[in-house]
C-alpha cells in the first residue's frame, strides 16, 4: 500500500510491525517477520533515513506517528509532482518548438498489429491533461468500449470525454448499457449518420487513427504529433461534433416499470430512452432489441407518446419531442 511513496514491502512490514510493538529491537523484528538480520537491518535503515522510524542507543526502534511521518512524506511527493507536473509543461513546449524543425517522419508514428494498436489507443488516453476527443466506428479491433479501462481512470483525473458514435455503433449488443454508464460518468456523446473514420484525440498533442489492414492483414493505424494534419483532425471534429445529434440516454433504471402517475405526467426515463435513441437515427427494432422490448411494446410506447403529444406521425412527434425538450438536440452548446 505504502510502496506509492518509495517503501519496499519489507520496510511496511517493518513500520507496520514497529506500530505495535515500540521498542523491538533488530532480532525481535526478524523473528516476528521471519525477515534475515541483514533484510531487517536494511529496512530499519530505510525508515530511520526517512524519519518513519526513530533509534535508541540500546538498538531498540519505535515508529514515528503515522500522521505526521507519513503525512511529511505524502507531501514531498506531492511537491514532486506538482514540479514534476511543471517541467512536463516546459518539456512539452521545448518538444513543440522542435518539431517545427522536423521531418515527417517525427510526427507520424505508424502502428501495425492489435496489440500495438489496443496500447496506443490507452497510451494516448493517459497522456491527455485536458481533454480526450473520439469518433466511435464500427468494427471494434483493437478495444471494444467495454474494454477501455483509461476512461474511468481519465475520467477520475479531471479530463474531459467527448465522443461522436456512428450510427452504425447502436446496433452493436450492449452499446445502450455501456453508453448510460460514460453518460452516468460524465462523458458527452453524439450520433452522427456517417463517420468518415476512427480517431481519438488527446489534448492538441496527439492522435490516434487506425486505418484499414495492411498487405499483411494487421490492422494498422498512425499516431500523429503536434502538426497541420493534427489540427486538420482536431477541426474535423468539431465540424462534426457541432451536427451530430446528442444522445441523451438517462441514467435511471426503470426495473420495476412506470407507475400510473408517471404514466400521466409525461415520458418516461425510459420513453426518453425510446425517443433519443430513434432521433439519433436507430430503427424501431435496435431500438427495441437495445432495451430490451418487444416489438409490441415499443409499438405501445410510441402509440402513448404520440397521443400525448398530440401528433399522428413519427415525424411530428420528434419534433415535439425536441420543441418541448423531451430529448437534448443539437443546438444546445456543449463545446
Amino acid at each position: 500500500m505504502l510502496d506509492v511513496l518509495g517503501l519496499e514491502p519489507d520496510d511496511e512490514r517493518v513500520y507496520r510491525a514497529l506500530l505495535g510493538r515500540p521498542g523491538s529491537t533488530t532480532g525481535a523484528l526478524s523473528d516476528l517477520l521471519s525477515l534475515t538480520r541483514a533484510q531487517a537491518d536494511n529496512a530499519l535503515s530505510r525508515l530511520v533515513t526517512w524519519g518513519l522510524v526513530t533509534g535508541s542507543a540500546d538498538d531498540r526502534f519505535t515508529a514515528a506517528p503515522p500522521a505526521m511521518a507519513l503525512g511529511a512524506l505524502i507531501s514531498q511527493h506531492r511537491d514532486g509532482l506538482r514540479a514534476a507536473e511543471h517541467a512536463l509543461v516546459t518539456l512539452a513546449e521545448e518538444h513543440r518548438a522542435a518539431t517545427t524543425a522536423n521531418g515527417i517522419g517525427d510526427l507520424i508514428e505508424v502502428v501495425t498489429g492489435v496489440d500495438a494498436i489496443r496500447h496506443r489507443y490507452l497510451q494516448v488516453q493517459q497522456a491527455a491533461r485536458t481533454q480526450v476527443r473520439a469518433f466511435i466506428t464500427t468494427p471494434f479491433v483493437a478495444l471494444p468500449p467495454d474494454e477501455n479501462t483509461a476512461e474511468p481512470l481519465a475520467l477520475g483525473r479531471g479530463v474531459s470525454f467527448r465522443a461522436v458514435l456512428d450510427r452504425s455503433v447502436l446496433e452493436e449488443p450492449g452499446i445502450i448499457h455501456d453508453a448510460i454508464d460514460s453518460l452516468r460518468n460524465g462523458v458527452r456523446l453524439r450520433v452522427a449518420d456517417h463517420l468518415p473514420m476512427k480517431l481519438m484525440l488527446a489534448d492538441t498533442e496527439l492522435g490516434l487513427v487506425p486505418l484499414a489492414t495492411t498487405p499483411a492483414g494487421e490492422p494498422g493505424a498512425v499516431l500523429l504529433h503536434r502538426s497541420g494534419l493534427l489540427d486538420a483532425m482536431d477541426t474535423l471534429f468539431e465540424t462534426v461534433w457541432r451536427t451530430a445529434h446528442p444522445l441523451a440516454l438517462t441514467a435511471d433504471e426503470e426495473e420495476a416499470g412506470p407507475t400510473v402517475e408517471q404514466e400521466a405526467e409525461g415520458p418516461t426515463a425510459l420513453d426518453q430512452r425510446i425517443l433519443a435513441l430513434l432521433l439519433a437515427g436507430a430503427t424501431d427494432l435496435t431500438a427495441a432489441t437495445q432495451l430490451g422490448l418487444s416489438p409490441r411494446t415499443m409499438h405501445r410506447r410510441l402509440r402513448r407518446l404520440m397521443d400525448m403529444a398530440g401528433v399522428r406521425t413519427r415525424m411530428q412527434l420528434g419534433g415535439h419531442a425536441v420543441r418541448h425538450g423531451w430529448v437534448e438536440t443539437p443546438t444546445t452548446k456543449q463545446t
